[in-house]
């Protein structure tokens, strides 16, 4: 392997040169042989020097038919560095669960040496695959080789963004429902969302196989879509035995930590009170060979997580607590109809009364919740209490129905 030439210098040097890796590093490896990449070291340096960034977003570019996938950047000095006037991000599909062949990988990586810096990230915080910097001239060959290799653009601006999940049933015991279908067929189902902007803002879908969230869906998705059970937990007691003659202290371990203090031990058997289980799976975490969730598997609904842009940030609150993910069971043509009506119902409301930049959560805040589930056709339910009422003066007047009751 060829030696790589040391181009940074001052400031990017330091950073080169620290205890820690450095994006330094990665930016001179491409930068060998790639112009874009080699600027891009001098506006970096110069932006540390300057403590000015030399960034701005303008102007609409993109690939013919298609209104996302592309977001426009520009230096603001392109005289000084013509190499990087345009530095464009391309957002890539991804493929369900982040699965990639090699060879299709060297693929990706050719294709955007040949047509832009060479620099990914793999991957942003949607999950999309992200090539970083081109300029205009090289959107539509790098969108053509693209398609040509099986990949297509992902989400940008209004629209519904990239949907993205964890490796469900792929890798993981404890998927309750098949992420990585319910991932393509939204993406395929819902394209025109996917590339035409008109929404009053992003939205964003991400599917977690079970309640341990490992795509942290519940803070960084306008749609939670969590794998859970409606029945009991299966319990093996001789194996919960086997747990604590090997050494576990289970009741500090396992139920003292239960969030609802739903179990308890009497030495020679487990018991759960089912009802008030929040299915936080911490115990079958800790014990996964003794307890495993029901057999009566699906999803909970939740909607309106964002981070702090506008408004503060919000975490999901649950909309539907139980729906199944796998009608017609077992049919490869299962198309989740149920989840597709209710996210039509969404979209449109908020499509109609959103205001522009609203994510839905904002939306709902706004209108109040009750408004929002008449207006898409839920009736309220106890689940969706996000927490209790903080006004104590609240009074309620008895009806016909309700006179003489105690």
């Amino acid at each position: 392997m060829a030696e790589v030439k040391k181009l940074a210098t001052g400031k990017l040097a330091e950073l080169r040169d620290g205890a820690w890796p450095s994006f330094v590093t990665e930016i001179e490896a491409a930068a060998q042989d790639n112009k874009t990449s080699e600027a891009l070291l001098g506006v970096l340096e110069r932006s540390y020097n300057e403590k000015i960034g030399h960034w701005k977003h303008g102007g609409i570019v993109g690939v013919m038919g298609y209104g996302g996938g592309v977001i426009g950047r520009y230096v603001d000095i392109p005289e000084d560095y013509p190499d990087i006037s345009h530095f464009h991000t391309i957002r890539v599909n991804q493929p369900g669960g982040w699965f990639y062949k090699a060879d299709t990988m060297r693929e990706i990586c050719n294709i955007w040496e040949r047509h832009g810096s060479g620099l990914t990230n793999m991957h942003g915080s949607t999950g999309d695959m992200v090539f970083l910097g081109t300029n205009t001239d090289e959107l539509e060959p790098t969108f053509d080789e693209l398609t040509k290799l099986g990949f297509d653009l992902g989400g940008s601006g209004s629209v519904m963004r990239t949907p993205s999940c964890c490796n469900g049933p792929a890798r993981c015991e404890w998927a309750m429902y098949d992420t990585l279908k319910v991932t393509y067929d939204l993406t395929m189902h819902y394209q025109d969302e996917l590339h035409r902007p008109f929404f009053p803002y992003k939205f964003k879908f991400k599917m977690s196989g079970c309640p341990n969230d490992c795509v942290a869906s519940i803070a960084r998705a306008d749609m939670s879509i969590i794998g859970t059970w409606r029945d009991d937990i299966q319990v093996n007691n001789d194996r919960v035995g086997q747990y604590v003659s090997d050494g576990l202290n289970i009741q500090r371990d396992v139920i003292n930590r239960c969030p609802t203090s739903c179990m308890e031990w009497d030495g020679k058997e487990l018991n759960i009170d089912n009802r008030n289980c929040s299915r936080c799976m911490h115990c079958i975490n800790v014990m996964h060979l003794a307890l495993s969730p029901g057999k009566d598997r699906g999803a909970t609904i939740l909607l309106g997580s964002k981070a702090p842009i506008l408004e503060g940030a919000l975490l999901s609150s649950v909309l539907v607590p139980f729906m199944k993910m796998d009608e017609p069971f077992n049919d490869e043509d299962a198309n989740f109809e149920d989840l597709k009506d209710l996210i039509d119902e969404i979209w449109e409301v908020w499509g109609e009364e959103g205001k522009n930049r609203e994510r839905i959560g904002e939306f709902v805040e706004r209108i109040g919740k009750s408004n929002f589930l008449d207006a898409i056709g839920l009736e309220p339910i106890p689940e969706m209490v996000a927490h209790p009422r903080e006004n104590p003066y609240v009074f309620y007047t008895l009806g016909e129905d309700d006179e003489g009751e105690e």
